[in-house]
């Protein structure tokens, strides 16, 4: 694939971002961006990454393979991720998972035929105190239910976009992967976030304000000691 002159622009900002023969950390980033324009991270972007980098492919592959949040095949537009760990789990996680790959016919890391959907069960969405959750994207949908994991899925086929639980309003996996890449939104402050956090995220803060815990103040301008002066 030839990449667009709007990505390879993109691409020279990215890695002008970093010191001068340093560029080679510019290619997670990078990785983002071209999985913007393809949807996944194919063959011919693993080779555009590797050839504006000056490194190998197999450098490149490298590093695309390790992180789950570059896909290596075609990814619709919406990618389902339903926590199946512990918590989740127990909570019913594995009820929604198995309810939307019944309903989609699918299962972990598979499209729907119209290429629109694509399922999977994660490990941990580190989300914990609203369990059990899913994301569609990235951004979280609460406490959810078999049900309302359908409900929300239907949405999405009936072209919604429902708005999650907490963060900003939805984007397609595209429009998300140029955030990611380290662009702004270009849809403007209709996309804000809403709300404060929420109950079980401020539980432990208003506990430890209840019996009075507290750390002591932290200078950032504190110099990080060496091995050896840590020791003496």
């Amino acid at each position: 694939m030839v990449f667009s002159e709007v990505t390879r622009e993109r691409a020279r900002q990215i890695i002008a971002r970093y010191p001068e023969g340093r560029s080679r950390s510019a290619l997670l980033p990078l990785l983002h961006l071209v999985q913007s324009e393809e949807g996944y991270v194919s063959p011919d972007g693993i080779a555009f990454c590797a050839e504006i980098l000056g490194i190998t492919k197999a450098q490149v592959g490298a590093v695309a393979t390790f992180y789950t949040m570059y896909k290596r095949k075609p990814t619709g537009d919406w990618l389902v991720s339903v926590c199946t760990n512990t918590m989740c789990g127990v909570l019913g996680g594995d009820k929604a998972y198995e309810a939307l790959s019944e309903y989609l016919g699918v299962g972990h890391d598979e499209t729907t035929t119209d290429g629109k959907i694509t399922l999977e069960h994660a490990e941990c969405l580190a989300a914990c105190d609203y369990a059990p959750v899913m994301t569609v994207n990235y951004e979280f949908f609460d406490q959810v239910t078999d049900d309302t994991a359908l409900t929300l899925v239907k949405q999405l086929q009936n072209g919604e976009r429902p708005q999650p639980s907490r963060g900003t309003r939805l984007c397609t996996l595209k429009e998300m992967a140029v955030q990611l890449a380290g662009f702004a939104d270009d849809r403007g402050d209709e996309v804000m976030a809403d709300g404060p956090a929420g109950e079980p995220t401020l539980a432990g803060n208003r506990l430890a304000e209840r019996f009075g815990i507290a750390v002591p103040g932290f200078d950032p301008q504190t110099p990080i000691a060496k091995k050896d002066e840590a020791k003496s």
